[in-house]
Protein backbone atom coordinates (compact mmCIF):
# COMPACT_ATOMS: atom_id res chain seq x y z
CA UNK A 1 0.00 0.00 0.00
CA UNK A 2 1.15 3.68 -0.55
CA UNK A 3 -1.06 5.48 1.32
CA UNK A 4 0.93 5.73 4.46
CA UNK A 5 3.95 8.05 2.05
CA UNK A 6 0.94 9.87 0.52
CA UNK A 7 -0.02 11.25 3.62
CA UNK A 8 3.40 11.60 5.25
CA UNK A 9 4.07 13.26 2.04
CA UNK A 10 1.00 15.64 2.10
CA UNK A 11 1.49 16.55 5.07
CA UNK A 12 5.09 17.98 4.67
CA UNK A 13 4.41 19.93 1.85
CA UNK A 14 1.26 21.05 3.31
CA UNK A 15 3.30 24.37 4.87
CA UNK A 16 3.71 27.68 3.93
CA UNK A 17 7.38 27.25 4.84
CA UNK A 18 8.22 23.51 3.11
CA UNK A 19 11.18 24.08 1.00
CA UNK A 20 13.50 20.84 -0.84
CA UNK A 21 15.50 20.49 2.17
CA UNK A 22 12.87 19.46 4.25
CA UNK A 23 11.86 17.04 1.09
CA UNK A 24 15.28 15.71 1.31
CA UNK A 25 14.50 14.62 5.02
CA UNK A 26 12.09 12.20 4.51
CA UNK A 27 14.79 10.10 2.74
CA UNK A 28 17.29 10.61 5.63
CA UNK A 29 16.58 6.96 6.77
CA UNK A 30 17.74 5.56 3.21
CA UNK A 31 21.36 6.13 3.11
CA UNK A 32 21.59 3.95 -0.47
CA UNK A 33 18.73 7.02 -2.12
CA UNK A 34 20.21 10.16 -3.14
CA UNK A 35 18.51 12.86 -3.36
CA UNK A 36 19.75 16.34 -4.48
CA UNK A 37 17.88 19.93 -3.81
CA UNK A 38 18.90 22.75 -6.43
CA UNK A 39 17.40 26.43 -5.97
CA UNK A 40 16.35 28.06 -9.37
CA UNK A 41 15.48 31.84 -9.76
CA UNK A 42 12.87 32.84 -11.88
CA UNK A 43 11.22 36.29 -12.96
CA UNK A 44 8.45 35.46 -10.73
CA UNK A 45 10.09 34.00 -7.68
CA UNK A 46 12.15 30.85 -6.47
CA UNK A 47 11.87 27.42 -6.47
CA UNK A 48 13.40 24.17 -5.47
CA UNK A 49 14.23 21.56 -7.80
CA UNK A 50 14.40 18.06 -6.23
CA UNK A 51 15.82 14.98 -7.61
CA UNK A 52 15.98 11.67 -6.32
CA UNK A 53 17.81 8.41 -7.63
CA UNK A 54 16.37 5.04 -6.03
CA UNK A 55 19.29 2.66 -7.64
CA UNK A 56 18.52 -1.13 -8.88
CA UNK A 57 20.57 -4.15 -8.35
CA UNK A 58 21.11 -4.18 -12.20
CA UNK A 59 20.77 -0.45 -12.87
CA UNK A 60 23.08 1.59 -14.71
CA UNK A 61 24.34 3.83 -11.40
CA UNK A 62 25.98 0.32 -10.23
CA UNK A 63 27.48 -0.65 -13.58
CA UNK A 64 24.43 -2.82 -14.52
CA UNK A 65 22.25 -2.65 -18.17
CA UNK A 66 18.33 -2.85 -16.95
CA UNK A 67 16.32 -0.03 -17.67
CA UNK A 68 16.22 3.53 -16.03
CA UNK A 69 12.67 4.53 -15.57
CA UNK A 70 11.78 8.16 -14.55
CA UNK A 71 8.99 9.71 -12.63
CA UNK A 72 8.21 13.52 -13.06
CA UNK A 73 5.63 15.35 -10.71
CA UNK A 74 4.60 18.09 -12.77
CA UNK A 75 3.14 21.35 -11.79
CA UNK A 76 3.32 25.44 -11.41
CA UNK A 77 3.40 25.26 -7.65
CA UNK A 78 2.30 23.94 -4.23
CA UNK A 79 1.02 27.00 -3.07
CA UNK A 80 -0.21 30.03 -4.27
CA UNK A 81 0.24 32.05 -1.33
CA UNK A 82 -0.67 35.03 0.13
CA UNK A 83 -3.60 34.70 -2.39
CA UNK A 84 -4.57 31.34 -1.36
CA UNK A 85 -3.98 29.86 2.31
CA UNK A 86 -2.61 26.10 2.36
CA UNK A 87 -1.88 23.14 -0.45
CA UNK A 88 -3.45 23.61 -3.98
CA UNK A 89 -4.68 21.34 -6.25
CA UNK A 90 -1.81 21.23 -8.40
CA UNK A 91 0.32 20.18 -5.73
CA UNK A 92 -0.74 16.52 -6.38
CA UNK A 93 1.85 15.68 -8.94
CA UNK A 94 4.64 16.28 -6.90
CA UNK A 95 2.89 14.84 -3.88
CA UNK A 96 2.38 11.76 -5.77
CA UNK A 97 6.23 11.70 -7.12
CA UNK A 98 7.53 12.11 -3.63
CA UNK A 99 5.50 9.53 -2.13
CA UNK A 100 6.54 7.29 -5.13
CA UNK A 101 10.79 7.94 -4.38
CA UNK A 102 9.62 7.14 -0.77
CA UNK A 103 8.14 3.95 -1.26
CA UNK A 104 10.52 2.48 -3.65
CA UNK A 105 13.15 3.55 -1.07
CA UNK A 106 11.17 1.92 1.90
CA UNK A 107 10.71 -1.44 -0.35
CA UNK A 108 14.40 -1.38 -1.03
CA UNK A 109 15.61 -0.83 2.82
CA UNK A 110 13.16 -4.04 3.18
CA UNK A 111 14.86 -6.11 0.41
CA UNK A 112 12.41 -5.86 -2.20
CA UNK A 113 15.08 -4.25 -4.93
CA UNK A 114 14.09 -3.20 -8.38
CA UNK A 115 16.31 -4.29 -10.90
CA UNK A 116 16.91 -0.76 -12.81
CA UNK A 117 17.39 2.55 -11.52
CA UNK A 118 14.26 5.08 -10.91
CA UNK A 119 14.69 8.71 -11.28
CA UNK A 120 12.11 10.65 -9.52
CA UNK A 121 12.15 14.85 -10.14
CA UNK A 122 9.61 17.49 -9.34
CA UNK A 123 10.21 20.97 -7.40
CA UNK A 124 9.07 22.38 -4.41
CA UNK A 125 7.35 25.78 -4.32
CA UNK A 126 4.67 26.96 -2.01
CA UNK A 127 4.20 30.35 -3.25
CA UNK A 128 3.93 30.36 -6.76
CA UNK A 129 1.96 32.53 -9.23
CA UNK A 130 -1.42 31.82 -10.63
CA UNK A 131 -2.98 33.19 -14.44
CA UNK A 132 -5.84 32.98 -16.09
CA UNK A 133 -7.00 29.62 -18.09
CA UNK A 134 -10.39 28.37 -19.50
CA UNK A 135 -12.19 27.34 -18.07
CA UNK A 136 -9.98 27.65 -14.59
CA UNK A 137 -7.66 29.15 -13.69
CA UNK A 138 -3.96 27.27 -13.41
CA UNK A 139 -1.19 27.37 -11.05
CA UNK A 140 1.81 29.58 -12.99
CA UNK A 141 5.26 28.53 -11.71
CA UNK A 142 8.43 31.08 -10.63
CA UNK A 143 10.47 29.36 -13.94
CA UNK A 144 9.64 28.73 -17.00
CA UNK A 145 8.90 25.55 -18.62
CA UNK A 146 12.48 25.37 -20.31
CA UNK A 147 13.68 25.67 -16.82
CA UNK A 148 11.56 23.19 -15.95
CA UNK A 149 12.55 20.72 -17.97
CA UNK A 150 15.98 21.28 -18.05
CA UNK A 151 15.98 20.36 -14.19
CA UNK A 152 13.50 17.59 -14.69
CA UNK A 153 14.06 15.86 -17.40
CA UNK A 154 17.10 13.83 -17.09
CA UNK A 155 18.72 12.74 -19.83
CA UNK A 156 19.14 8.92 -18.16
CA UNK A 157 15.43 8.71 -18.32
CA UNK A 158 14.39 6.01 -20.65
CA UNK A 159 10.80 5.87 -20.41
CA UNK A 160 8.92 8.81 -18.84
CA UNK A 161 5.62 8.72 -16.43
CA UNK A 162 4.46 12.43 -16.07
CA UNK A 163 1.84 12.79 -13.07
CA UNK A 164 0.16 16.13 -13.07
CA UNK A 165 -3.22 17.10 -11.47
CA UNK A 166 -5.76 17.40 -14.61
CA UNK A 167 -8.98 18.69 -13.22
CA UNK A 168 -9.31 22.10 -15.05
CA UNK A 169 -11.22 21.28 -18.22
CA UNK A 170 -14.07 19.55 -19.06
CA UNK A 171 -12.96 16.54 -21.62
CA UNK A 172 -12.39 14.26 -18.57
CA UNK A 173 -15.37 13.40 -16.47
CA UNK A 174 -14.06 10.65 -14.09
CA UNK A 175 -12.50 10.96 -10.50
CA UNK A 176 -9.36 8.98 -10.04
CA UNK A 177 -6.41 8.91 -12.26
CA UNK A 178 -5.67 8.40 -16.33
CA UNK A 179 -3.73 7.80 -18.39
CA UNK A 180 -2.84 9.52 -21.87
CA UNK A 181 -1.21 7.78 -25.36
CA UNK A 182 2.47 7.17 -25.26
CA UNK A 183 4.07 10.30 -26.99
CA UNK A 184 7.73 10.27 -28.48
CA UNK A 185 9.57 12.67 -30.97
CA UNK A 186 6.31 14.49 -31.53
CA UNK A 187 4.07 11.43 -32.56
CA UNK A 188 1.29 10.81 -30.39
CA UNK A 189 1.32 7.13 -30.53
CA UNK A 190 -1.24 4.73 -29.29
CA UNK A 191 -1.68 3.50 -26.00
CA UNK A 192 0.18 1.31 -24.13
CA UNK A 193 -1.24 -1.75 -23.83
CA UNK A 194 1.48 -2.59 -20.87
CA UNK A 195 0.40 0.08 -19.38
CA UNK A 196 -3.84 -0.22 -19.33
CA UNK A 197 -3.02 -3.65 -18.01
CA UNK A 198 -1.33 -2.06 -15.24
CA UNK A 199 -4.15 0.33 -14.41
CA UNK A 200 -6.45 -2.67 -13.94
CA UNK A 201 -4.19 -4.35 -11.72
CA UNK A 202 -3.67 -1.45 -9.17
CA UNK A 203 -6.66 -0.01 -9.54
CA UNK A 204 -9.36 -3.11 -9.70
CA UNK A 205 -11.23 -1.25 -12.51
CA UNK A 206 -11.81 -0.81 -15.92
CA UNK A 207 -8.76 1.36 -17.70
CA UNK A 208 -9.41 5.20 -18.00
CA UNK A 209 -7.63 7.07 -20.95
CA UNK A 210 -7.78 10.61 -21.37
CA UNK A 211 -7.86 12.35 -24.71
CA UNK A 212 -4.63 14.88 -26.46
CA UNK A 213 -4.25 16.91 -29.09
CA UNK A 214 -1.14 17.75 -31.20
CA UNK A 215 -1.02 21.31 -29.33
CA UNK A 216 -0.71 19.59 -26.21
CA UNK A 217 2.43 18.02 -26.94
CA UNK A 218 3.67 21.32 -28.22
CA UNK A 219 5.93 23.55 -25.93
CA UNK A 220 4.53 26.15 -23.81
CA UNK A 221 4.79 29.84 -25.07
CA UNK A 222 3.13 29.10 -28.59
CA UNK A 223 0.16 30.87 -28.32
CA UNK A 224 -1.75 27.13 -28.45
CA UNK A 225 -3.91 25.59 -26.18
CA UNK A 226 -2.68 23.57 -24.00
CA UNK A 227 -5.09 21.06 -21.42
CA UNK A 228 -2.36 21.88 -19.13
CA UNK A 229 1.73 21.02 -18.80
CA UNK A 230 1.43 17.52 -18.13
CA UNK A 231 3.09 16.31 -21.38
CA UNK A 232 5.70 19.23 -21.80
CA UNK A 233 8.77 16.97 -20.78
CA UNK A 234 8.01 15.18 -24.32
CA UNK A 235 9.70 18.01 -25.98
CA UNK A 236 12.89 17.40 -23.69
CA UNK A 237 13.56 14.52 -24.88
CA UNK A 238 13.26 11.48 -27.14
CA UNK A 239 12.31 8.68 -24.48
CA UNK A 240 8.59 7.96 -24.27
CA UNK A 241 6.49 9.87 -22.26
CA UNK A 242 2.78 9.07 -20.85
CA UNK A 243 0.70 11.11 -18.54
CA UNK A 244 -0.15 10.42 -15.60
CA UNK A 245 -3.33 12.29 -14.73
CA UNK A 246 -4.85 12.64 -11.02
CA UNK A 247 -8.56 13.80 -12.35
CA UNK A 248 -11.95 14.83 -11.25
CA UNK A 249 -15.45 14.70 -12.24
CA UNK A 250 -15.70 18.31 -11.74
CA UNK A 251 -13.97 21.44 -13.38
CA UNK A 252 -11.26 21.90 -10.62
CA UNK A 253 -9.17 25.10 -10.74
CA UNK A 254 -5.27 24.36 -10.36
CA UNK A 255 -5.20 27.19 -7.67
CA UNK A 256 -8.37 25.30 -5.46
CA UNK A 257 -7.77 24.44 -1.98
CA UNK A 258 -8.91 21.72 -0.08
CA UNK A 259 -9.38 19.96 -3.80
CA UNK A 260 -6.52 17.20 -3.28
CA UNK A 261 -8.18 13.97 -2.55
CA UNK A 262 -5.51 11.53 -0.35
CA UNK A 263 -6.85 8.23 -2.26
CA UNK A 264 -6.74 9.01 -5.60
CA UNK A 265 -3.12 10.23 -5.46
CA UNK A 266 -2.00 7.04 -3.68
CA UNK A 267 -3.83 5.35 -6.60
CA UNK A 268 -1.05 6.91 -9.04
CA UNK A 269 1.18 5.84 -6.17
CA UNK A 270 0.50 2.61 -6.54
CA UNK A 271 0.68 2.35 -10.46
CA UNK A 272 4.16 4.58 -10.66
CA UNK A 273 5.47 1.90 -8.32
CA UNK A 274 4.12 -0.89 -10.54
CA UNK A 275 4.63 0.69 -13.70
CA UNK A 276 8.70 1.46 -12.89
CA UNK A 277 9.03 -2.54 -11.30
CA UNK A 278 7.97 -3.51 -15.05
CA UNK A 279 9.68 -0.91 -16.80
CA UNK A 280 13.26 -1.75 -15.68
CA UNK A 281 12.66 -5.57 -15.32
CA UNK A 282 12.06 -5.37 -19.09
CA UNK A 283 8.44 -6.56 -19.07
CA UNK A 284 6.61 -3.25 -19.74
CA UNK A 285 6.87 -0.73 -22.70
CA UNK A 286 5.46 1.91 -23.52
CA UNK A 287 5.64 1.89 -27.31
CA UNK A 288 6.24 -0.57 -30.60
CA UNK A 289 9.37 -0.10 -31.55
CA UNK A 290 8.81 -1.82 -34.82
CA UNK A 291 5.67 0.26 -34.72
CA UNK A 292 7.27 3.51 -34.24
CA UNK A 293 9.98 2.44 -36.79
CA UNK A 294 6.96 2.47 -39.52
CA UNK A 295 5.33 5.44 -38.82
CA UNK A 296 8.64 7.17 -39.32
CA UNK A 297 9.70 5.52 -42.21
CA UNK A 298 5.77 6.26 -44.04
CA UNK A 299 5.55 9.73 -42.68
CA UNK A 300 8.89 11.37 -41.36
CA UNK A 301 10.21 12.65 -38.38
CA UNK A 302 7.36 14.86 -36.26
CA UNK A 303 9.94 16.24 -34.30
CA UNK A 304 9.25 19.76 -35.25
CA UNK A 305 6.64 19.57 -32.66
CA UNK A 306 9.08 19.50 -30.11
CA UNK A 307 10.04 22.54 -30.76
CA UNK A 308 8.90 26.49 -31.10
CA UNK A 309 8.05 25.91 -34.91
CA UNK A 310 8.03 28.63 -37.78
CA UNK A 311 7.18 31.79 -37.93
CA UNK A 312 5.34 31.19 -41.16
CA UNK A 313 3.35 28.56 -42.97
CA UNK A 314 4.07 27.34 -46.95
CA UNK A 315 1.28 26.72 -48.82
Amino acid sequence: MSLQQTLLVYETMDSAYVNGNQIKELFAAYPEVEVTVQTVHGEKGSTDFVKIVIPGIKGKWNGGSAPTFGIIGRLGGIGARPSRIGIVSDADGAVAAVASALKLADMKRKGDHLRGDVIVTTHICPDAPTRPHEPVDFMDSPVDILTMNQYEVVPEMEAILSIDTTKGNRVINHKGITISPTVKEGYILRVSDDLLRIMEMTTGQYPVTFPITMQDITPYGNDLYHINSILQPAVATNAPVVGLAITAQSTVPGCGTGASHEVDIAAAVKFAIETAKEVTNGTCSFYSKDEFAKIQQLYGSMKVLQTMGGTSVNA
